[in-house]
């Protein structure tokens, strides 16, 4: 059975009746739109409930319809065995993966840019996922980010430093332009469709300040040029001003966090066309464990958290308020089950996104930051059927979003009437 999932199916026609229509090419909804669909993609979306003949219609006639939502930050094989550093392996994390793609699927989300992880674990799913032998988005991965010695992801931060490991897990640990060229590479040899870096300390780290750059000019310059002369995208975790301005003046595609930019770096940002993505999903779940179980995190941890996370929903609200490119990503750290990644667009409403606008950082923006607008982020001809609805209104509930009843990718029905259906 697993083995006719990859099969190559029979050609099918389907045509969807949409009662509201929120499609990321017009400005407001459509009323009363049948979305036409030829095999995974879309051919056509007509004004009116028509049935082509030999079509199956899907009536979606009561809900609101939507594209397929997109998390440009997220952590997929995160959460259980993944977060020990020492008694986790790969192996763990990638049965792991394999459920938390399904609940993100199951969430909306059918596309996602997953921005650290081990490499081989991300690639293997992308390739399960791909090949239809695992339910889950459509994956973008950096595999692990770049970071300096003691940086925010040196995997060796806070554990004893006689601890050694014969693998290549600093691989991505680097000092010099040389070697941050050689992990370039090195990523992209293995699979790596966009490359992660850490311009200045975090905050679910031991040891390292978000406050300070970490990661020098020079060596910030070699991962950009070698990046971009690769096709490769470059998205910046940062903090602290200082590396957030020096990641934008290196020429970073997109700031990840942002906390403590200012207007001088909300002017760099819309100069250069760099995007901005707040991650308040990550800031509300470390603070809430920060404040309700301080003891499962280490105490720096918990202290950075609490600092840290209501600026980062001021950073949200003063990036838009800028006129800043912006898109949704979630960052889940694995402390929550995965799935939830539609409270994100709560998060940005109650930070002062208005409701169209932070759907559009979840579909438009997003696929635009990707360089996938082609074939995602929008429900228009040419494009990938990755649909979803909802029986209410977003745009006057925005919590709507995190009650999905239908859920396609690529034609397929994933979830239907609120239920995941059962696999092949």
């Amino acid at each position: 059975m697993m083995l006719a999932a990859a099969t190559p199916a029979l050609a099918k026609d389907v045509v969807i009746h949409a009662g509201r229509l929120i499609d990321a090419v017009s400005n407001a909804p459509r009323s009363k739109v049948s979305i036409i669909i030829h095999d995974d993609r879309i051919t056509d979306v007509r004004d009116g409930f028509v049935t082509p003949q030999g079509a199956e219609v899907i009536d979606l006639s009561t809900r609101t319809v939507l594209p397929g939502f997109i998390d440009v930050h997220d952590h997929v094989t995160g959460g259980g065995a993944r977060r020990d550093r020492l008694r986790g392996t790969p192996e763990q994390a990638g049965m792991q993966s394999v459920w938390n793609v399904r609940a993100i699927l199951k969430g909306g989300f059918t596309s996602v840019r997953d921005v650290g992880g081990n490499i081989e674990v991300l690639a293997a799913l992308q390739d399960a996922v791909d090949r239809g032998l695992v339910p889950g988005p459509r994956l973008t991965i950096s595999g692990p980010a770049i970071s300096p010695t003691g940086g925010h992801s040196d995997p060796t931060n806070g554990i004893d430093p006689r601890w050694e490991r014969a693998d290549d897990w600093k691989m991505t640990v680097i000092d010099g332009p040389d070697e941050a060229i050689r992990a370039v590479r090195e990523l992209r040899k293995r699979g790596a469709q966009v490359i992660k870096i850490h311009s200045s300390g975090g905050v679910a780290s031991v040891g390292d300040d978000p406050n300070l750059q970490l990661l020098s000019d020079d060596e910030l310059k070699a991962i950009m040029t070698t990046a971009h002369s690769l096709g490769l995208k470059v998205a910046s975790h940062a903090h602290g001003k200082p590396g957030i301005d020096a990641a934008i003046k290196a020429g970073v595609d997109s700031i990840e966090h942002g906390t403590y930019s200012d207007a001088e770096t909300y002017r760099m940002m819309k100069e250069r066309g760099t995007y901005m993505v707040p991650t308040l999903f990550a800031a509300q779940e470390i603070y809430d464990m920060a404040v309700k179980s301080p003891d499962k995190l280490p105490p720096t941890v918990a202290e950075k958290a609490i600092a840290v996370t209501p600026t980062m929903k001021h950073n949200a609200a003063n990036a838009y308020k800028a006129g800043v490119k912006m898109a949704l990503g979630t960052d889940q750290l694995g402390y929550r089950p995965h799935g939830e990644n539609a409270k994100e667009f709560e998060y940005l409403v109650a930070a002062g996104i208005k409701p169209f606008d932070a759907i559009m950082m979840g579909t438009r923006n997003a696929a635009d930051l990707l360089g996938k607008t082609q074939d995602v982020g929008s429900i228009q001809k040419g494009r990938y059927a990755d649909i979803v609805a909802v029986d209410g209104d977003p745009l006057g509930d925005i919590t709507e979003l995190q009650r999905v009843k239908f859920v396609m990718k690529g034609g397929k029905v994933y979830k239907q009437n609120g239920a995941m259906l059962a696999e092949d």
